[in-house]
């Protein structure tokens, strides 16, 4: 544990469980106070229980803009001002077999959660700190907005513009000494994955997600798996200090996987 963001005051959108959680837990370690946002209220109470005053936890649907901007009020009402924004609340949408079989009945709900509720978060973070000398803005996108492929082709494309709606407000931005950095994870252990096989029994989700973290697992040069923590350490770097000189950078947190596909893997001797 240590102190890199004592006396700032930061703002988490789906912040209850997976990766949202883990970068509430990694902010408090290091300091800062934190109130954060999520659907899930019975974990979001939990999560700010178990950590005092500290944490503030208030029930938000990110598709509502204004209890995006409620968040960011409470921020600065309860404790005086914004330093960090983390947009990070996101949906994965239905996965199909193919996209020719994709209805697109879930397009609008997919970029309210993943676009439009990042624009907003980064439009009501930006207001507050312009006038309090500046501050840290993070969006979450994912490898799937850095790389074509196939499947969940909404959620793909709503991470892509992510990603160009960040380095548009990095330069507009910087006016006010404000960063926009955008965080890129892949191959990270959440639920995000299961929850987009809609319409399976128990053993069949299992099925699905061994069938995709074992692809996985051939795409990455690095072999373990990510974990949520290795994420709320690479928000940490944005958030705190460490970066005051970065801004409209696209950090892939993916076990290298964006740079490329990995190589054969030598044999073991007694593999011959």
């Amino acid at each position: 544990m240590g102190n890199e963001m004592a006396g700032k005051v930061a703002v988490v959108t789906g912040g209850a469980a997976g990766l949202g959680a883990g970068i509430v837990e990694r902010f408090l370690a290091e300091g800062a106070a934190v109130v954060f946002g999520d659907i899930d209220v019975e974990q979001g109470q939990g999560l700010a229980g178990r950590h005092g005053e500290r944490a503030v936890f208030l029930s938000t649907d990110v598709t509502v803009t204004e209890q995006i901007t409620r968040l960011v009020d409470t921020a600065v009402e309860k404790f005086g001002r914004l330093d960090v924004m983390v947009n990070n609340a996101g949906i994965s949408g239905k996965m199909h077999r193919s996209f020719l079989d994709d209805g697109l009945e879930d397009f609008e709900k997919i970029m309210a959660v993943n676009l439009k509720a990042v624009m907003a978060g980064t439009r009501d973070a930006a207001r507050q700190m312009k006038s309090t000398g500046g501050g840290s803005i993070i969006n979450l996108t994912s490898i799937g907005g850095i790389q074509a492929g196939g499947g969940v082709m909404t959620y793909r494309a709503s991470k892509a513009a992510v990603i160009h709606f960040t380095q548009c407000a990095a330069i507009e931005l910087a006016n006010y000494e404000i960063r926009v950095n955008c965080l890129a994870p892949g191959h990270i252990r959440t639920a995000i994955v299961s929850k987009s096989a809609h319409g399976m029994d128990a053993e069949q989700v299992a099925k699905f997600e061994a069938g995709i973290r074992a692809t996985m697992r051939a795409d990455r040069p690095l072999e373990r798996e990510g974990t949520v923590d290795d994420v709320a350490q690479a928000v940490l770097f944005f958030a705190s200090d460490r970066s005051p000189y970065v801004t409209g950078t696209v950090l892939p947190v993916d076990g290298g996987t964006a740079a490329g596909k990995p190589l054969p893997k030598k044999k073991k001797p007694e593999d011959s």
